[in-house]
């Protein structure tokens, strides 16, 4: 009778431990834009060039204010991604038009390409940021 409740125990917690890593998993693969990203995602090298063809395309930093200070590329507007929410209405006259979104590595570009695909625009997410965008030659103001 102990045995079969320790057998049922260890089952259960191993249960309840793969169950958790799962949930762990899909959390991480969601914050990555891995599962259920309905945006494009292009690379540096794409976007350069996406940005010297195409004069459509609307550039947004998602960074802090002091960051966008520091460098930025040439034309972006700064909206914080933790301010896009509320400062949608800063984007409504580009609504029709791509929105090519970065931010220094790509993870908070992917929190702001979810809000702009939720609210009806078009982002194109830049895969590892400025930091990639700097790598690639891309025209930075300082």
């Amino acid at each position: 009778m102990r045995i079969t409740r320790l057998i049922i125990f260890f089952i259960s917690t191993m249960i309840l431990y793969w169950i958790a890593m799962a949930g762990l998993f899909i959390s991480f693969a969601y914050s990555k834009g891995w599962i259920f990203a309905d945006f494009e995602f292009i690379n540096a090298k794409q976007a350069i060039v996406r940005l010297a063809d195409d004069s459509n395309i609307t550039l947004l930093d998602v960074r802090t204010v002091k960051e966008y200070e520091e460098k930025h590329l040439k034309n972006a507007i700064n909206i914080p991604v933790q301010q896009l929410d509320s400062s949608l209405i800063r984007l409504e006259k580009v609504r029709s038009k791509p929105i090519m979104v970065y931010c220094r590595s790509g993870s908070r570009s992917i929190k702001a390409s979810r809000i702009l695909e939720k609210n009806g625009f078009t982002p194109l997410n830049v895969e590892g940021g400025i930091i990639e965008l700097i790598r690639n030659d891309a025209e930075i103001v300082r």
